[in-house]
């Protein structure tokens, strides 16, 4: 729609006045953003300062002494439990659960999506419903069945395990943004498709993956980020050498060894946070569209 001021200059008008209640809403914006950023800009002012002006008192002041040693001390040499090592193996080990994990649950979404919208069999709308009900079931509830099921295949306390176990948490969100998508999507280009030979796997990646970029992003997007941020999961089916992210950074701003350096816990938090902020300022415009396209429609 375009705004006031477009509409007057294309009818030859004056431009529309800036109201009262524009400024109203900008300055209630305004309030909305200061108050989100403000834990950000805590966070990164006070990760740049030495200890001693912490306990000074002022959270809100920028620093007097600037420094990045809380930065390199949260990367490298920070005590994580019972070793000096800083985050870096287990933003390692975050990486290695999510990108499998990503992938895995947003192909088998997409597959089930497919199923479900362009083939008709006995209890498909139980099936899709049972899936959608997979959504709604908490963390909590799983933790036992899934600690058997991971002790039987031998994944217990290893990276694999827990790619298991979000990629199989992850299948119900991702089927629900696959198949609603594929509900709106034009039954002649997969009707034709089958007309002029195309099998079942040649229209799932010839015409209806390359068409789906908009909630290929929306669910990567989801994926990532709530995979990203998973702590429930990781204490529970992850030992010393396979604790994501997540894990590490309680153990480092719960460690009762030394002195609590507030400064490496916020350097450490931040570290924690940016892919996640990474991929929301890079895509977060693609996310929007992609849930406008047909995520929400059903």
């Amino acid at each position: 729609m375009a705004s006031p001021n477009a509409a007057a200059r294309r009818a030859g008008g004056p431009p529309v006045p800036f109201g009262v209640a524009r400024l109203a809403l900008y300055a209630a914006l305004l309030v909305l953003a200061l108050t989100f950023l403000m834990p950000v800009y805590v966070m990164v002012v006070n990760s740049l300062k030495p200890l001693d002006e912490i306990r000074s008192g002022n959270l809100l002041a920028l620093p007097i002494s600037w420094t990045i040693d809380p930065w390199l001390m949260a990367w490298s040499t920070a005590q994580i439990g019972v070793q000096p090592t800083g985050l870096k193996p287990y933003f390692i080990n975050s990486f290695l659960l999510v990108i499998p994990s990503v992938v895995l649950s947003t192909l088998i979404g997409a597959l089930n999506g497919y199923i479900l919208t362009q083939y008709r069999f006995r209890g498909d709308h139980l099936l899709f419903a049972a899936m959608l009900f997979s959504v709604f079931i908490p963390y909590q509830i799983v933790l036992i069945p899934m600690a058997k099921t991971l002790g039987l295949l031998g994944l217990a306390g290893t990276v694999k395990g827990l790619v298991f176990v979000n990629v199989v948490y992850g299948i119900g969100f991702t089927t629900l943004f696959f198949r609603n998508y594929y509900a709106a999507f034009p039954g002649e280009l997969v009707r034709s498709a089958r007309m002029d030979g195309a099998g079942f796997f040649g229209i799932l990646w010839r015409i209806l993956l390359p068409n789906s970029s908009p909630i290929i992003v929306v669910t990567v997007i989801w994926q990532f980020t709530n995979i990203w941020n998973e702590f429930l999961f990781g204490a529970s089916f992850s030992d010393y050498s396979s604790y994501p992210l997540t894990v590490a950074l309680n153990n480092l701003v719960n460690s009762s060894t030394g002195v609590k350096e507030y400064n490496v816990h916020f350097a450490g938090a931040f570290i924690a946070a940016l892919p996640t902020l990474i991929v929301y300022l890079l895509s977060g415009k693609y996310f929007v569209r992609g849930l406008m396209a047909g995520s929400v429609k059903g």
